[in-house]
């Protein structure tokens, strides 16, 4: 028997699938829930196996963030998403989070029953418009940051806030705010904190290397170096080489008559956490 917790700010909606789900001899309705923190609530009290969970839930926390509170809790059930929004972004956030799977209202019954059977063996369930989208999304080559935006990401990494950037770089405030938010969009994400998160893991995964002038040509990043070897294929590109290969170490010729110059270690995991603070 699968024991179920509904969610959703909709009374009509609960009402309708707790009928539906009560046809089901394999599947019981134990609770509902109208927003996140009474869901959060609900499943810290009453036994349950998986959780349906809308997006949207009116005032207070939202079905993502109610997700994750509910993923943290001692032994939680699976979470899966049942909403009518199937966004790039809302159904990323799920996923991130770790919702056991993303199912449409639009569905047929069949398909939610199937949905919460998959999600409670500890398997994924998606609709097949949103598999298809995930899928058409894999395909698509991702946007190349330009020049300025991977200087400014670099910047970022540094721990320099939007002020100094500007600064830095002699341009507006706003102008950096608008570099960022395109930024966010080519590297897939919608939220700082998921930009500041992908930061610090390219952090960690590869070195920083300098040389130069601030504005010369010696003045490149792995990260910027990793970017601007894979046009058209954008952070896509990037991220399987940081995941997959071991740091790379770019090397300048120099002259020899100019001693080797000591390149700084690569930031420590605390100098890297340091920047959720820096940017933030």
């Amino acid at each position: 028997m699968v024991r179920v917790t509904i969610v959703d700010d909709h009374p009509v909606v609960r009402a309708g699938l707790r009928a539906l789900l009560g046809g089901e001899p394999d599947i019981e309705v134990v609770a509902e829930a109208a927003d996140g923190e009474e869901a959060v609530r609900r499943v810290g009290l009453v036994p349950t196996d998986l959780v349906l969970m809308d997006l949207q839930l009116g005032e207070g926390i939202d079905g993502v963030e109610a997700t994750r509170r509910i993923l943290a809790l001692p032994d939680p059930p699976r979470v899966l998403v049942l909403t009518t929004y199937d966004s790039d972004a809302d159904i990323s956030r799920a996923i991130a989070v770790g919702a056991a799977g993303y199912l449409l209202k639009a569905g047929p019954p069949d398909e939610l029953f199937r949905g919460i059977r998959t999600a409670a063996r500890g398997e994924t369930a998606l609709s097949p418009r949103v598999a298809t989208r995930l899928m058409d999304r894999m395909r698509e080559p991702a946007p190349a940051l330009s020049p300025r935006e991977i200087e400014i990401l670099e910047l970022l990494a540094e721990g320099l806030s939007n002020q100094r950037i500007a600064r830095r770089l002699l341009i507006s405030e706003a102008t950096v705010k608008t570099h960022l938010v395109h930024i966010f969009a080519k590297l897939g994400v919608d939220t700082r904190t998921a930009a500041v998160t992908a930061a610090v893991a390219v952090l960690l995964q590869l070195p920083f290397v300098r040389g130069g002038t601030r504005r010369g040509p010696g003045r490149i990043s792995a990260v910027g170096r990793a970017l601007r070897e894979a046009p058209g294929q954008g952070h896509r590109a990037f991220a399987v080489e940081a995941v997959g290969d071991p740091p790379v170490r770019v090397h300048r010729p120099r002259p020899q008559r100019v001693p080797p110059v000591r390149r700084p270690a690569p930031p420590t995991r605390l100098q890297a956490l340091g920047l959720l603070i820096r940017i933030s």
